[in-house]
């Protein structure tokens, strides 16, 4: 409030004068105003018609006369001030040394030419080095130290999971004895003691494996990160790097190694995958692959510890396409609550923890990020809605209730994304809000669910993602109202849907050949996928078509 006193006392006022004549009598309009004006012109005209009932016809006449009076004052009030101004510097009232330090700082920090550099941050700079080892020969050594990695945080989380065991049986163990002399010896007073006992003892073994899980994970980021730095500053300034390469080379792949060894009951199941070639547009065609697998959603994402050479050459393709603009991305079908507690979302966490992200945060930090954004779109979204009139508030839907219950849960239809350097075969998964509604067989092209996947498309498009994987049913697991009439029913409309996001591509990022997969659950039959797949080159019209099934 002080604030705005001082201003208003440095303002002068000036009265506009409008003379208008309305029928036989000549009318004068006397306002004063304060200049400068601080509120809109339109907004000041509209009043001075309304609270003066100047006739309509004087409008367009009031407005530009009261325009140019208040720019002409203006400008008169602006030269005052500045010749006040000049007169104080003449007459030394006003520090000349002050005054050019003033004018100096503030059109340096104002000036494009005049800012200082911006200085390469440490993420960028260890994702240019890595970018440049990954497509050099080292990215064997590359693979097999992450492998190295890999292996060690799996042991770590065999011998926790062993250990979470061992104290459950015998707390089950515990537990039977106790409610075999409920009644006799013990009351319930008695068996709520070692319950809560029992629960407290596997938060502190889960609370120490998971504090052990986050100091070894933080160790190897930071020693695979010293030590590709390290290795990318001895082949720039080695005079033989040629050597150095070759030493690297025939370094053993211990990835190879693993497949040779042992262990032939680690390989992949079967999966079914049908391939297809489109071209899509009105007038410039577009080619386009498609391709329906039959595979569980987490197969694109779980590392094998013993893999084999198909294993190995799709983590060497993740890698060599990490920064690029050629990234694959996942839909994954979640809840409406941000977090990693239940359901995919924890199993997804599960493999996501397997092994270390040596690029980018943790999912738990991501996450973090993601509430905070949500949290503060949604008090932005509730003071607009506070803003508009009770009838627009009166005609909403139930949405606003949703996120007035509870700010911190998104919507059916909204995404977030994350970012993994340490997924087998993608980098963004993309968790798409959906509810119960999916399940049923009467969703339409407008449900917020297939509009998901068009934001999800579209930023794609925008983020250099060419490869993006769709649960084609839009659920990751069968049920058995999840008939043969339902999964055609519903393949049929997501098929056309994302045929017409697909056309508008063309429009978003000029055209650009782009890979979609299509994804049903292990669960349905072979004679449901291949009706599946009869009826994708019907849908999309396919010029031509790559099949291959029972693929290893």
């Amino acid at each position: 409030m002080k604030k705005n006193k001082a201003k208003a006392s440095s303002n002068t006022e000036k009265e506009f004068v409008f003379e208008f004549r309305a029928g036989k009598h000549n009318c004068v309009l006397k306002v004063p105003l304060q200049l400068p004006v601080q509120e809109n012109i339109s907004d000041l005209h509209g009043r001075l018609m309304l609270l003066h009932k100047i006739p309509c016809y004087l409008e367009s006449e009031l407005k530009n006369s009261l325009s140019s009076f208040v720019e002409k004052e203006t400008i008169l009030d602006y030269d005052r001030e500045a010749e006040l101004a000049l007169q104080r510097l003449t007459t030394g009232d006003v520090d000349v040394n002050k005054l050019t330090s003033a004018w100096t700082r503030s059109y340096v920090e104002t000036t494009l030419e005049h800012a200082r550099p911006e200085e390469p941050s440490w993420d960028e700079d260890f994702a240019n080095v890595y970018h440049e080892l990954i497509h050099s020969p080292a990215s064997d050594t590359l693979l097999n130290l992450e492998h190295n990695y890999f292996v060690s945080i799996s042991e770590l989380i065999s011998e926790r999971d062993m250990e979470i065991k061992k104290l459950q049986e015998r707390q089950a163990a515990e537990m039977d004895k106790v409610m075999h002399e409920l009644g006799n010896t013990l009351s319930d007073q008695d068996v709520n003691a070692v319950a809560s006992q029992h629960f407290d003892a596997q938060q502190v073994l889960e609370n120490k494996w998971a504090s052990e899980l986050k100091q070894v994970t933080g160790i190897q980021k930071h020693e695979y990160q010293d030590w590709v730095v390290k290795l990318h500053q001895d082949l720039q300034k080695s005079n033989n790097s040629s050597k150095i390469n070759e030493e690297i080379k025939v370094q053993p792949s211990q990835l190879s190694e693993a497949a040779d060894s042992g262990a032939r009951m680690f390989e992949e199941q079967p999966q079914l995958e049908e391939s297809f070639t489109i071209h899509l547009g009105a007038q410039l065609k577009t080619m386009h692959n498609l391709r329906l697998v039959r595979a569980d959603v987490l197969d694109f994402c779980k590392h094998r510890r013993h893999g084999s050479s198909g294993a190995k050459l799709r983590r060497l393709q993740t890698a060599l396409s990490l920064y690029s603009f050629s990234l694959c991305g996942l839909v994954l079908l979640v809840d409406n609550r941000v977090n990693s507690y239940s359901g995919i979302k924890r199993d997804f966490a599960t493999v996501a923890k397997e092994c270390t992200d040596f690029h980018f945060p943790c999912l738990e930090e991501q996450l973090e990020e993601v509430q905070q954004v949500v949290l503060y779109a949604r008090a932005q979204r509730s003071s607009k809605h506070k803003d508009q009139p009770e009838t627009q508030k009166n005609g909403g839907d139930d949405k606003s209730k949703n996120v007035e219950r509870n700010s911190s849960n998104i919507l059916p239809g909204e995404f977030y994304i994350t970012r993994h350097s340490n997924l087998s075969e993608v980098h963004a998964v993309f968790h798409l809000c959906v509810d119960d509604n999916v399940r049923s067989g009467n969703i339409t092209a407008r449900d917020p669910a297939i509009m998901g996947l068009r934001n999800i498309l579209k930023v794609c498009c925008t983020h250099d993602i060419t490869t993006v994987t769709i649960p084609l049913l839009l659920v990751h697991d069968m049920s058995e109202e999840m008939t043969i009439p339902w999964c055609l029913k519903r393949a049929e409309l997501v098929f056309k849907c994302v045929k017409g996001f697909m056309m508008e591509m063309a429009s978003w990022d000029g055209g650009v050949s782009r890979t979609v997969q299509f994804l049903v659950p292990k669960t349905i039959s072979e004679e449901m996928f291949y009706q599946l797949s009869n009826m994708l080159p019907q849908i999309f019209r396919v010029s031509s078509t790559l099949t291959l099934t029972s693929k290893h």
